[in-house]
């Protein structure tokens, strides 16, 4: 085994020793979540055959406990999909990108995208990988013309553009720009549109990119599969965090969440295609404890607008969504932590060039998590290669729990970001 090998090994032990399981340790453990599995792959084989008909893919929300392995699922997940060719996009949830705020959302799922094959910025190496002659392109244009798709009229604009002056690098770089989700400088679209006389048929004035927000992911799920791939996965992670928001701003994350879930009648996103990641005490500590069931629904109606009437609605969607449609992650039983010990043993021999001693296998227990035993097994290793004789003991960790406390520090910042957009 060569030194590029070993460390591979290594960086892969110490992505499971911190929780932060890495492309190696993926590929390496694979995915004991079976069920999650099946519901995934079916969603996959479900985008390509609902894009046509225009609908979208139901998302799949899973549950689990900290150190349960949720983010090592959605990592499995990340590979499986690009090994179909799908653009994924891993998002967390945080200060920074606030669930209810799509455009936020829209800039993180669009600067973490991967791409099966491709280095760089990925979905602009997607748009440079259309086609305009090609049959995928006539229909995507179709689709950004008719009024149908909804979109600001800048969108069909720059469509034609792309494909009409496609020898001009400048515009062509302001086009993809815009599509990624940067600001749009009107003069030169206009005076490129005049040049090939369709200024008349375009008429629109400089958007605001809180109006463009949603229209950017409807685009770019159709932008995805028009450049040949087979639809955007977007993962959601942490999403248990809106827990720690005020309660207007719990109740449009709650709002938004159904929307990415495509569980909104009329506004669902064709080739997107879900997973949302959340805690499993979420249910009883949010939406029965805090009684977000019961009460954030009366306090958007209360601000009697169209708006949060229809953000009340969808909110309700989403907390019964929530409490009713998760996939519980299954526990560890002796058969997986007999592969998963017998795996990590190897891993550890090859990343160390050594021969690990055997370690007695801790108790199971119903609370335990898999995080725990991996890094105990680990951390063993580790003291008994570093210090060979000593006697090695290692206390259990404590069960770790999030905090559903409100945080005043992050609901400024959802609220300066809600005034903002």
């Amino acid at each position: 085994m060569d030194s590029n090998e070993a460390i591979d090994y290594r960086r892969a032990l110490e992505a499971l020793r911190n929780g932060v399981p890495n492309r190696e340790a993926v590929g390496l453990l694979g995915c004991n979540q079976h069920a999650a599995e099946g519901a995934f792959q079916e969603m996959l084989s479900g985008v390509p055959a609902l894009m046509p008909e225009g609908k979208q893919a139901p998302g799949i929300l899973i549950a689990g406990g900290f150190g349960a392995g949720k983010s090592h699922l959605l990592d499995c997940f990340e590979q499986l999909a690009l090994s179909q060719n799908f653009v994924c996009s891993r998002v967390v949830v945080s200060k920074e990108t606030p669930l209810f705020d799509a455009a936020k959302m829209y800039a993180a799922a669009a600067d973490a995208a991967s791409v099966p094959e491709l280095r760089g910025e990925a979905l602009r190496e997607v748009a440079q990988r259309l086609d305009p002659k090609s049959a995928r392109y006539a229909e995507f244009s179709q689709w950004a013309n008719g009024t149908s798709s909804r979109l600001n009229r800048v969108f069909p604009a720059t469509v034609l553009l792309y494909e009409r002056l496609g020898n001009d690098p400048e515009l062509v770089d302001q086009i993809i720009d815009f599509w990624l989700g940067e600001r749009l400088s009107v003069a030169p679209v206009r005076r490129a549109l005049k040049q090939i006389d369709s200024l008349a048929a375009y008429s629109f004035k400089a958007p605001k990119i809180k109006e463009l927000a949603i229209q950017r992911f409807h685009f770019t799920s159709r932008m995805i599969t028009a450049a040949g791939y087979s639809g955007w996965v977007l993962l959601i992670d942490e999403v248990e965090l809106i827990g720690r928001y005020s309660l207007l701003q719990r109740g449009r994350s709650y709002a938004e969440l159904a929307r990415w879930m495509g569980r909104i009648k009329g506004d669902v996103c064709p080739g997107l295609a879900t997973v949302a990641a959340i805690t499993d005490d979420f249910g009883l500590a949010v939406l029965q404890e805090k009684s977000d069931r019961d009460i954030v629904g009366t306090r958007l109606r209360a601000k009697d607008t169209d708006e949060y009437r229809a953000i009340a609605s969808r909110a309700e969607t989403g907390m019964r969504l929530l409490q009713r449609d998760g996939i519980d992650l299954k526990a560890p039983d002796d058969a997986t932590l007999l592969r998963t010990y017998h795996l990590l043993k190897e891993i550890h021999a090859k990343a160390y060039d050594w021969t690990p001693p055997e370690i007695p296998t801790a108790e199971m227990s119903a609370t335990r998590r898999m995080r725990s035993y991996v890094r105990r097994w680990i951390n063993e290793w580790d003291l008994m290669r570093l210090y060979p004789g000593a006697e090695v003991r290692l206390e259990d960790e404590g069960e770790l729990k999030p905090t559903y406390e409100q945080d005043e520090a992050l609901e400024q910042a959802s609220e300066s970001l809600a005034e903002n957009s």
